[in-house]
């Protein structure tokens, strides 16, 4: 039997980020941590491997800051977890006992129970593992046919890629528009034109009815019956949180499948936390649940339950997921934060809504300027902004980031129309055409009419 004070299952970004915090915030105690893979790769840059870096090599989460603060990493399996004991059981036969418990084990990919033709070769899923994503890798390299179903951010994102490395490339979405849940229908058809001026086809509101093929994959058939010929399917249909671990233990399961747990990420049972993709969300403005999986979300709620660990502070609490988004295509830069218009209205919100788009560079014909579109969605009755969309250049994930501050912070319009702001010719839009601050102006605007 091995002793440890803080264990920690699960080495992608919650687990790294909860063993980190927790040495950081509890020196003296002595930190484990154990997981699958021998390495991990970095969640969000997994796309790129197949085109803008070209391997899985440039994308590893390094583990020397762990190894540095004295974090103990240990390779291996996790197969049961006694709650009462205190202690947990792995598959090369080793028993931890621990004093507090952190569960990291993320989440997998989804696919639904109809495709039972999931198995034919080159049917790939994009699981975080290094192992599998270069296995597909190298078996997409004699494929020229590409479909991907799906069209969420990883689904564009990898089409994208595929498409610059010379494959002929099918993105196929069963929702009206691509990205269809974090972005507003506006927005959404930009980002479509934009892939379709890339040279990918985009087929939007068809659902896909069977994957064809005898033994290998030869295409799909659609729900309209169309059938598109591929060499290979791309399977990008969200993810599921891996709970199996938790759910044998007797942990508490919400009613959409994450652990279930509270603002401090604390489980049913006192000393286990969990945290990232296997943990509850709820919705920073309605409270419901939701499912939002993020490495930023995973990251905030891992630091959440580390430093809860030995003494709960009631500043130190998650209160709710903001779904912060970003993503490129080419040099266009998207972004989303907290509710769409589209989602507030159906929730029964009264919003106002308001858009401006300038320039991100003062004057406009400095070389790299690009478009800046800035959109935000506000109570009608109190101000408060509920959520934010940008297009842009690079600067768009970082501004996309702001306007999530702005929501976690509940600043107002008014708030945000009398913040000072600094600006740069070569790195801002101008202080007189700011979009954030000129959307904000045309919501107060808005707000005032009605």
């Amino acid at each position: 039997m091995k002793k440890t004070d803080v264990l920690i299952i699960g080495g992608s970004a919650a687990g790294l980020v909860a063993a980190s915090t927790a040495k950081s915030n509890y020196p003296d105690k002595d930190v484990t941590l154990i997981r699958k893979e021998e390495i991990v790769m970095i969640p969000c840059g997994i796309p790129y491997i197949y085109g803008t870096t070209g391997t899985s090599e440039k994308n590893i989460l390094p583990d020397a800051g762990l190894l540095k603060l004295g974090v103990n990493i240990i390779i291996d399996e996790v197969l049961s977890i006694d709650k009462e004991a205190k202690m947990c059981r792995t598959k090369e036969g080793e028993e931890f006992e621990y004093d507090k418990l952190i569960i990291s084990t993320g989440s997998i990919p989804s696919i639904p129970k109809w495709l039972k033709e999931s198995d034919l070769e080159n049917v790939f899923t994009i699981p975080k593992n290094k192992v599998f994503l270069d296995e597909i890798q190298t078996k997409l390299e004699g494929c020229k046919k590409i479909v991907t179903i799906g069209a969420g951010f990883i689904g564009v994102e990898l089409s994208d890629e595929l498409n610059k490395i010379g494959r002929e490339v099918t993105l196929v979405e069963k929702l009206p528009h691509i990205l269809g849940l974090a972005f507003d229908e506006e927005l959404a058809v930009e980002a479509e034109e934009l892939l379709k001026s890339r040279g990918i086809q985009l087929l939007t509101g068809v659902g896909v009815k069977e994957i064809l093929g005898d033994r290998k994959v030869s295409g799909i058939l659609l729900e309209n019956g169309e059938k598109i010929e591929a060499d290979a399917v791309i399977l990008s249909m969200g993810y599921r949180p891996n709970t199996k671990l938790a759910e044998e233990a007797g942990l508490k399961i919400n009613d959409i499948g994450f652990i279930k747990t509270d603002q401090y990420r604390r489980t049913d049972h006192k000393d286990i936390f969990a945290a990232g993709d296997c943990a509850e969300k709820r919705d920073f403005i309605t409270g419901r649940l939701n499912g939002i999986m993020l490495a930023s979300t995973a990251c905030a709620e891992a630091r959440v339950a580390a430093m809860n660990l030995y003494k709960l502070s009631v500043v130190k609490t998650f209160a709710g997921t903001i779904g912060i988004y970003s993503t490129a295509i080419g040099e266009t830069g998207f972004g989303a934060a907290g509710l769409t218009e589209a989602l507030a209205e159906r929730e029964g919100l009264d919003v106002v809504t308001g858009s401006f788009t300038g320039i991100d560079r003062h004057p406009g014909h400095i070389e790299d300027s690009h478009k800046q579109m800035v959109k935000l969605i506000a109570s009608k009755d109190s101000g408060i902004i509920l959520g934010g969309e940008v297009i842009g250049g690079k600067s768009a994930g970082e501004l996309i980031n702001v306007i999530g501050f702005i929501i976690q912070s509940r600043m107002t319009i008014v708030d945000l129309l009398t913040s000072q702001i600094g600006t740069q010719p070569l790195l801002t839009a101008s202080p007189a055409g700011y979009p954030l601050i000129k959307a904000a102006e045309v919501v107060a605007r808005n707000i005032n009419k009605n």
